[in-house]
């Protein structure tokens, strides 16, 4: 059940469509699903006659784009497992993740390659594959050009892994997902339903699973011509000028991608009339960016994502979903609507125990131990596009847990389900407030105040016993008194709204609050 295989279907079925339309030396180009996979078999016959065998894994630095998608099919046809790790995060980190799991092989970029100089794992990679520029001592990837394309498929089964990624554990040792075959063709079924994605729809992709997922479908992925590294600083006048040219009809991105798009379509008096379908997660999506998106694109349906890296999609909310009664609890202290979980998920709320291993449970157990309708609690996932363990089992004692031998996997996020099945979202388990006055979510606090126009970020800490709501307010628009607000939000028993001039974010989203950075701040007196 190669998950190639199913990639295969649109070359047979769209061969001369577009696939992917990126920015290649400073133009653009075009590649149709015939050409991408005639271009992965002659990798995959490169990568063959150098020595990588199935189970190999083959580290993997470059970013969205053709090549990118080329040596991943490779990949996936050989039974290789496709190994991704964050090199912003430091050379410490590199080494940890190379001596965990040491790849048989690198394929990166030139600029990627210079890091083997101050990395001694990544020299020791016994076959190095270059995109670009050659190098001493590496292969050029482009040398397949030349080769007779190896169009076998190799078979595996749904646990044959595919893909191993490395995250920055809170502890600071990494935590290595691995994704198998089986795990990758269930959350490509879960995403095309969730996305509807559609084939001959143009998406301005800009996360490379969704990519991934255009290709089984026959979407044509745009990558943006942009460092999507950092989203929310994205150059928006390229990304407008792409859309324009190849009439995008849908986007899949963070919140902080979009807040650049709605700034730059504000400022100049521009909106967005070909997108049909936009969708927005991985950070928290809060009702006021929904709506400065309907207005960027008027044609669009906007829809709201939740989920995890561990399980990718959990849940989704249209904005025309949000009724007048939802806003009004949501300004009242309920948390954040993320909507109906997907079909393809089994989500409960468990009585609130993070921090402390659970399980095993049979089922009678389990259900004692989930809360009821309106009771906040620990959200639970299970499915079959739900990761069931890390690397090495490190993390699976503190997250995963059985019910009658089925995994389940415990999101760390607080919440709970509504009287009409949705879930509403609370923050982190961590981050809830426990004291005198009664349990307090920080999304509680946060959602509430995010419908202040004037509110750019918004975080709730506690320190030494006293609740705080730090607020960072947009440029030029902090408001001289801040007792209207305090009494808005009266039912939270703050102790204080303390105004801060930079509420620190994550690099990955640009979005999420980064709370022990927040913290420290605080503890200086900023």
């Amino acid at each position: 059940m190669n998950l190639a295989h199913t990639l295969l279907e649109q070359t047979r079925a769209r061969p001369n469509a577009a696939a992917i339309i990126d920015t290649y030396r400073g133009s653009t180009r075009i590649t149709t699903f015939a050409e991408l996979d005639l271009a992965a078999c002659r990798v995959a016959r490169l990568l063959t006659d150098y020595g990588l065998r199935p189970g190999d894994a083959v580290l993997v630095f470059h970013p969205m784009s053709a090549e990118l998608y080329v040596a991943l099919l490779a990949l996936f046809r050989l039974r290789l497992v496709a190994m991704f790790l964050d090199p912003s995060a430091g050379r410490e980190h590199i080494e940890r993740c190379c001596t965990m799991h040491p790849p048989r092989a690198l394929i990166a970029g030139t600029k990627a390659h210079l890091l083997r100089l101050i990395v001694p794992a990544l020299r020791r990679i016994p076959v190095k594959f270059v995109i670009g520029w050659p190098l001493p001592f590496t292969v050029r990837l482009s040398a397949a050009d030349r080769l007779e394309p190896l169009t076998e498929v190799r078979d595996c089964d749904a646990e044959t892994p595919a893909l191993l990624t490395f995250t920055s554990g809170s502890t600071g040792q990494p935590k290595g997902t691995v994704r198998s075959h089986g795990l990758l063709a269930a959350q490509y079924r879960a995403l095309a339903a969730s996305l509807n994605l559609t084939a001959g729809d143009v998406d301005l992709a800009t996360l490379p699973i969704v990519a991934l997922a255009n290709l089984g479908s026959g979407v044509t992925s745009l990558i943006p011509d942009a460092d999507l590294r950092y989203p929310g600083a994205v150059a928006p006048a390229p990304i407008f000028a792409q859309i324009h040219t190849h009439q995008a009809t849908t986007s899949v991105a963070s919140p902080a991608f979009f807040e650049c798009l709605v700034r730059h379509g504000t400022e100049n008096g521009m909106t967005i009339p070909s997108f049909k379908k936009l969708f927005t997660g991985g950070a928290p999506v809060f009702p006021r960016l929904l709506d400065q998106m309907q207005t960027l694109a008027p044609n669009a349906e906007v829809v709201a994502l939740y989920g995890s890296t561990e399980a990718e999609p959990i849940a989704h909310v249209s904005r025309r979903e949000v009724g007048a009664d939802d806003l009004k609890a949501m300004l009242a202290g309920q948390g954040l609507l993320a909507g109906a979980p997907v079909e393809q998920i089994r989500l409960r709320i468990l009585r609130d125990q993070w921090g402390t291993p659970v399980g095993p449970f049979d089922s009678g157990t389990f259900a004692a131990n989930c809360c009821g309708v309106n009771v906040p609690g620990e959200i639970v996932v299970s499915g079959g596009h739900v990761i069931p363990g890390y690397l090495r089992g490190e993390g699976d004692e503190e997250t995963k847990f059985r019910v009658d031998g089925t995994i389940w996997h415990r999101t760390g996020d607080a919440g709970f389900l509504d009287d009409r099945g949705r879930l509403w979202l609370l923050g982190r388990c961590v981050a809830r407030i426990r004291d005198a006055r009664g349990d307090l979510y920080p999304f509680a606090a946060e959602t509430a105040v995010y419908q202040n126009p004037n509110v750019r970020r918004a975080a709730l800490v506690a320190q030494n016993g006293r609740r705080i709501l730090a607020i960072e307010f947009y440029e030029g628009r902090r408001p001289h008194d801040l007792d209207a607000l305090r009494a808005a939000l009266a039912w939270a028993q703050l102790d204080e709204i303390r105004p801060c001039p930079h509420i620190p974010v994550d690099k990955r989203h640009n979005a999420k609050i980064d709370y022990p950075a927040l913290n420290r701040l605080l503890d200086k007196g900023t």
